[in-house]
C-alpha cells in the first residue's frame, strides 16, 4: 500500500490570533510529505470557505490554542457544510477554556460535521487520520478506510 499526499488547507479559528501552533503544524504536514496552504490566523468562515473552493483541498485542518476552538470550530465546520463542501474536515487544540477536554463538545463538532476532533498536541492520532486517508492501493487508487475517520473519532468518545 502506498500513500497519497493529501494537500491540505491549515487555518486558524475566527478569534485566534495565535501563529505559532500554524507555523508548527504547517512544517509538521510538510515534513509528512503534505502540500499544505496555511490561510493564517483569525480567518472568518467566509474565508475559510472561498479558500476551500479556490484552493480544492483535500482536507481542511483547523487549529487553535486561545480556547475558544469550540465555538469558533463549530462556526467554521457548519459554514463549510452549508457551502456544500464534503472535504474531510479536522479540528485539535485547545478547545474550550476548562482545560480538560469536554466529550460534549467534541460530538456537537462531530455532528456538525467534522471528520475528527483532536485534544491539545495529540500528535499521535493526526497522523493517523492522515494515514488513513491517504492510503492508495498499489495501482493509485484511493482506499477508503473501513471505519471513517468520524466513525473512529465517535467510537473514541463511547
Amino acid at each position: 500500500m502506498r500513500r497519497r499526499n493529501v494537500k491540505i488547507l491549515l487555518t486558524g479559528t475566527a478569534s485566534d490570533s495565535h501563529t505559532w501552533n500554524l507555523v508548527y503544524l504547517q512544517l509538521l504536514l510538510e515534513e509528512l510529505g503534505h502540500p499544505v496552504c496555511n490561510l493564517g490566523p483569525c480567518v472568518t468562515d467566509e474565508l475559510l470557505t472561498a479558500a476551500c473552493a479556490a484552493e480544492q483541498p483535500g482536507l481542511v485542518v483547523i487549529s487553535t490554542v486561545n480556547g475558544h476552538g469550540y465555538r469558533d470550530g463549530l462556526s467554521a465546520v457548519r459554514a463549510v457544510r452549508r457551502a456544500g463542501l464534503t472535504l474531510p474536515v479536522a479540528i485539535g487544540g485547545k478547545l474550550g477554556v476548562a482545560g480538560a477536554a469536554d466529550p460534549e463538545q467534541r460530538a456537537r463538532l462531530l455532528d456538525a460535521g467534522c471528520d475528527a476532533v483532536f485534544d491539545d498536541g495529540d500528535v499521535t492520532a493526526l497522523k493517523s487520520f492522515l494515514a488513513a486517508l491517504g492510503a492508495t492501493s498499489p495501482t493509485g487508487r484511493h482506499i477508503v478506510p473501513r471505519a471513517t475517520p468520524r466513525a473512529a473519532a465517535r467510537q473514541a468518545v463511547a
